[in-house]
């Protein structure tokens, strides 16, 4: 009898002790993924909001207007859950906005029109909620990718239009085509010599 006793009880210990290492392992587990997530978020925020820092250096960004960019990145997680599939959503909306705007800073560069995109931001950055609880899913999925978009600015210079391009294209081409023509008259018009 107590053999059965004594056997029960080292069974009954072991399971215990294989339950608490194994709850154990799965909180290592948890506290891992959520250091992960939190490692990742992290990246991700301080990656934009130096992106937001690089912009107000270049002057495309008004100094005033940063915090409320960098609010895209710090309220994110406000009303929406923490999930991976919420961070990757938070993720692309990120790098689209960065995309944009360093692509569109490279092509104002080329044509000297720094203050069109920076007009563009200001229109963009008004946009924005005012509170924290707007920013929410249907704001991250449907509205940012949309006002990103309209940051977008012509490809020509500052002072040009289409239309004076194409004039001077057309201007330049009919300028070479009428010197030819008088070059062709200058020749025949030479009296030639008879020997």
């Amino acid at each position: 009898m107590s053999y059965i006793v004594f056997s029960t009880l080292v069974l009954l210990i072991t399971l215990l002790g294989v339950y608490v290492v194994i709850e154990n392992n799965r909180k290592k587990a948890r506290e891992a993924e959520k250091k992960m997530f939190n490692d990742r978020l992290k990246k991700i925020t301080s990656q934009f909001k130096s992106k937001t820092a690089e912009f107000v250096e270049a002057k495309a960004l008004r100094p005033k207007y940063s915090p409320k960019v960098n609010a895209i990145v710090g309220n994110f997680f406000v009303v929406q859950a923490h999930t991976e599939e919420n961070l990757d959503q938070l993720e692309r909306v990120a790098e689209q906005f960065i995309y944009c705007v360093v692509s569109e800073l490279n092509k104002c560069r080329e044509n000297g029109n720094l203050d069109l995109l920076s007009e563009q931001l200001q229109y963009f950055v008004a946009e924005l909620p005012a509170s924290g609880i707007s920013y929410n899913k249907e704001f991250y999925q449907e509205v940012l990718p949309a006002l990103i978009i309209m940051i977008k600015t012509p490809d020509q210079g500052p002072n040009s239009t289409p239309n004076d391009e194409s004039t001077q294209n057309n201007d330049g081409a009919i300028s070479e085509t009428t010197d030819e023509n008088k070059a062709t008259q200058k020749v025949a018009a030479k009296p030639q010599s008879v020997a």
